[in-house]
């Protein structure tokens, strides 16, 4: 029990201790780390209840079945579609898409969407979109898309071949570990 515990929060304990360290052996750089870390932890506590209520509707509320039918294995363009408008609406860094992608996955949706998914949702965000629209201008936007979309769905395509049935079952079971 204490291993698991010592193994979930490791990232956490090196981060500490990088910190500390800093703080020992240079304080000026240990307090500008320890400010940073500190902004990031409060943003992160900021954005992820919201996530995680969201990401609690779309698990009760969106039955495994219909997300099979809508982007399961053989759903197709239809698929791919609902995962870039899914993806491209989210608001958040891309680190909040992974829960996302876990019920996803959790539903069955096809790893090819859950990719395009990811893809979406870190590179044609609408809301961040609308203001690169209005900073770079219009075609500065289009023309990002027009190389980012194709570019989001080679990537899951290769992905998705490159990795082998047994490795996406054992993705599948992790994410119905996480429960």
């Amino acid at each position: 029990m204490m291993k698991r515990i010592l193994k979930r929060y490791r990232t956490f304990g090196i981060i500490l201790i990088i910190n500390l360290i800093l703080l020992l052996v240079k304080p000026s750089l240990g307090i500008n780390s320890l400010e940073g870390t500190a902004d990031n932890l409060k943003e992160l506590l900021a954005i992820m209840p919201p996530i995680f209520i969201l990401m609690g509707l779309l698990d009760a509320w969106v039955q495994k079945e219909t997300m099979i039918k809508l982007m399961g294995k053989g759903s197709g363009l239809k698929g791919m579609i609902i995962a870039f408008l899914l993806g491209s609406f989210a608001a958040g860094p891309v680190y909040v898409s992974f829960p996302f992608a876990a019920v996803l996955m959790k539903k069955e949706s096809a790893f090819f969407n859950v990719l395009i998914f990811i893809g979406a949702w870190s590179a044609t965000k609408i809301p961040i979109s609308l203001f690169e629209a209005s900073v770079m201008g219009w075609k500065f936007m289009i023309t990002r898309y027009a190389i980012d979309i194709p570019v989001i769905i080679l990537i899951a395509y290769i992905t998705d071949k490159v990795i082998s049935p047994n490795e996406k079952k054992t993705i599948y079971e992790n994410v119905e570990i996480l429960k």
